[in-house]
């Protein structure tokens, strides 16, 4: 008989992780990872950066361990920290966010979605429509919070979901509409014509937007739009971000999700018995990181955006088929013409082959979607390592056309 039972019952199905004799099977992610490394091979599978951000931020949060901000910080976050979240969304989107009633900092990005589907899921009946492919932890937390999940296909080559779908997919029974823009895994990043669709439904259906905007400051070729600058769309709209993406800390876990006072009081309630409060004295840091130039933030989108292109150029020369991100960490690649057409037997094999990892995107489906012949030979590489990295892996990857 398995010991897996309530919530956790609920959050390992919801993941796919949940055996039919109710064991629990690790995440693709640490299974890919654990074969690259016992491969010797190059990880690029799971999306964590190789090198550290800015100097100024990792010497700010040295300085604020020596100063002595080593313990519980406000159960908001720090007020600076607060503050430059605040000043950070008027000056990149012309947003006005009171730091004070309409911010909170979490433990990640991961957190703050968890918090909020846990705050505003009071049931089954209430459904999340969420874009499909999805990062793996948004199945998991709308089970945990005892929600259904309703999803809406993203298909190749551009990844945009067709609104006709979209339209049917939201319902009087939509509590959140979540969206993942920049969008991982697929790289894409959504017209304005769906962001526009996204909120009228969710005014015509009573809806929140909730949205995933991680990779925000990691958009190539133009700035990032928040839902919540759309007409409409501020007062029922809780925007969540974090700092590991932008200033390669991904470790620090330091994140955080604004919106409606009412709305963020709900999220405080719950976050505050999940961790309480996080990262003391990376918090300043971060507040630090947030106020840096202009030229930081292009810096790093552009920097990224040559890793991309170096890794599509080596898996187009491997015979891959490449899908080009917009933004975000991840390059998508059709694996079938390398022997690839069932892409998650493709990067179990590929470390021992040629000594790279990689993740398929059976990682982003449900369970009953993952033999889906429009996702099956598709995989997805991360790009944010150092370019000598990335060179390294093309060059392995070479091995498979001959």
């Amino acid at each position: 008989m398995s010991v897996i039972t309530g919530a956790w019952r609920r959050t390992a199905a919801g993941a796919g992780l949940l055996a039919t004799d109710g064991t629990v099977s690790p995440t693709i992610f640490a299974e890919m990872s654990a074969l690259a490394a016992q491969e010797g091979a190059i990880n690029l599978g799971q999306g964590f950066p190789d090198e550290d951000g800015p100097a100024e931020v990792l010497e700010a949060a040295r300085a604020a361990i020596a100063d002595g901000l080593n313990q519980y910080p406000p159960g908001r976050g720090t007020p600076d920290l607060r503050a430059a979240i605040s000043e950070h969304q008027h000056r990149f989107y012309g947003l006005s966010v009171d730091p004070e009633t309409e911010v909170l900092v979490t433990v990640g990005a991961t957190e703050a979605l968890t918090a909020t589907l846990l705050a505003l899921i009071e049931g089954p009946d209430d459904e999340v429509v969420v874009f499909e492919p999805y990062y793996d932890s948004y199945a998991a937390a709308v089970a945990l919070a005892g929600g259904t999940l309703r999803t809406v296909p993203l298909r190749a080559p551009d990844f945009q979901p067709d609104l006709e779908l979209l339209a049917a997919a939201v319902t009087d029974r939509t509590r959140i509409i979540l969206v993942n823009d920049p969008h991982n895994p697929t790289g894409a990043i959504f017209g304005r014509d769906v962001l526009t669709e996204v909120v009228r439904l969710a005014h015509l259906h009573d809806a929140i937007i909730v949205t995933d905007e991680v990779y925000e400051h990691l958009s190539f070729h133009a700035p990032h739009t928040p839902i919540a600058t759309l007409p409409g769309a501020p007062e029922r709209t809780l925007t969540i971000s974090s700092a590991g993406k932008t200033f390669s800390a991904t470790g620090w876990k330091i994140g955080w999700i604004h919106g409606p006072a009412e709305l963020i009081t709900a999220v405080i309630t719950v976050k505050q018995f999940l961790t309480y409060v996080g990262g003391s004295p990376f918090q300043p840091a971060i507040a630090r990181g947030l106020r840096l130039d202009d030229s930081f933030f292009t810096d790093a989108a552009a920097a990224l955006a040559r890793k991309h292109e170096i890794l599509g150029a080596g898996l187009r020369d491997a015979g891959f088929t490449v899908f080009s991100p917009q933004g975000g960490y991840f390059t998508l690649a059709d694996a079938t013409a390398v022997g690839g057409a069932d892409g998650a037997e493709f990067c179990r094999t590929l470390p021992t082959r040629v000594g790279v990892g990689a993740i398929p995107m059976a990682a982003f489906l449900p369970a009953e979607h993952r033999s889906d012949p429009g996702y099956s030979g598709i995989v997805r590489f991360a790009a944010c390592k150092r370019v000598p990295v990335i060179e390294e892996a093309v060059s392995r990857l070479a091995a498979l056309r001959a």
